[in-house]
């Protein structure tokens, strides 16, 4: 197999678009285990990756991207568990060392080895983020504790369960205390995260969910999953009243404003999105009394355990459109200009055994 060749989608260079070429199958050592890939999502954070100038991150290229991956075990390294040869499984594309004090609490998406070196430069991540991903036919996975099973979940609905319905989920079952039937949360930004956002709310039993976006398909498609209402500003969607928590999938400069000015007394703005926007924050700043400003980061295993869970219960389902893998740099660009509602999901070809 070491010497077959497969499709991959690489960053050759910072600051371009990937291109598809042929590199070699990879084979697994030690703990690694190679996954066939069944599909893999397409996220907005790779465009952040691909934009970003030289020296800022310490990951090598040319590097396979796609951290969104859904497929099967079909080889084991000798030291890894061959038991999951067979499974179908959902990648879980954080890292993290498994032995300091945050992965041990099993707080693995806050690994304290997987931040920034000496120069500043932040430090691999996990598949598609330093190391290669999914955007191929076949990617290795270090051991297995980075796998959960999916069962007979199709790929397609289980690779973007993998970011989108983890950060969804995460930044959510945070802030499980002020979510009930009395409560009133704020979705902004209905897209690849929000959509999925706003079905955990509806299975958290959660009084009100007011959707925002600016596009009329996306408050249409909130409103299919369970907003109780859809605006394109937030005070619209509110009509008077105050939010318990605004979960923010935009970040932008406007969003996190509007967000921070529509809280309750003691409520929470959650900032998931990265277009950006920058808040001052102080206690005399005239806001609603008591308040709070998070940013959580993507998700741990067991929060990926409990989102595939809640996806093969039928509770929580993917919207999206699917493409070849070959055709993946030109659905990147249709990404970047807005043109992707949902998910993107790409379907490599089958891997040759």
């Amino acid at each position: 197999m070491a010497s077959r060749n497969m499709l991959a989608v690489q960053l050759t260079e910072w600051g371009s678009e990937p291109t598809a070429r042929e590199v070699p199958v990879p084979t697994p050592t030690g703990t690694e285990l190679l996954i066939a890939v069944g599909a893999a999502g397409l996220c907005r954070s790779d465009l952040h990756v691909m934009d970003t100038a030289p020296g800022k991150f310490a990951y090598s290229l040319p590097m396979t991207l796609g951290h969104e991956v859904a497929g099967t075990v079909v080889e084991a390294g000798p030291d890894a568990d061959h038991a999951r040869i067979g499974d179908s499984v959902v990648v879980h594309g954080i890292w993290g060392c498994g032995a300091c004090r945050n992965c041990l609490r099993g707080r693995e998406n806050y690994c304290l080895c997987l931040g920034v070196d000496a120069n500043g430069r932040r430090l691999p991540l996990g598949n598609g983020l330093g190391h290669d991903g999914g955007l191929a036919q076949a990617m290795l996975v270090p051991h297995a504790r980075h796998l959960v099973n999916t069962g007979d979940l199709d790929p397609v609905r289980s690779a973007p369960l993998a970011d989108a319905g983890l950060t969804a989920y995460h930044a959510i079952s945070e802030h499980r205390a002020l979510l009930d039937h009395n409560s009133v949360c704020a979705v902004v930004g209905v897209g690849g995260l929000g959509h999925m956002a706003v079905q955990i709310l509806r299975t958290m039993g959660v009084g009100q969910i007011v959707a925002v976006d600016t596009h009329d398909d996306a408050l249409s498609l909130a409103r299919s999953l369970g907003a109780h209402s859809a605006a394109t500003t937030l005070s619209a969607g509110l009509g008077g009243n105050l939010a318990d928590v605004v979960f923010d999938f935009v970040g932008s400069q406007r969003t996190l404003e509007d967000g921070l000015s529509a809280l309750a007394p003691g409520g929470r703005l959650v900032a998931v999105g990265s277009a950006g926007g920058q808040l001052a924050v102080s206690k005399d700043l005239g806001l609603a009394t008591g308040w709070s400003v998070s940013a959580p980061f993507w998700g741990s295993a067991g929060d990926l355990a409990a989102v595939v869970d809640l996806a093969q219960r039928r509770e929580l389902e993917v919207t999206s459109t699917t493409f070849d893998l070959i055709d993946a740099v030109e659905v990147y660009r249709e990404l970047r200009h807005g043109h992707i509602s949902g998910r993107a999901v790409v379907i490599p070809p089958p891997l040759e055994l």
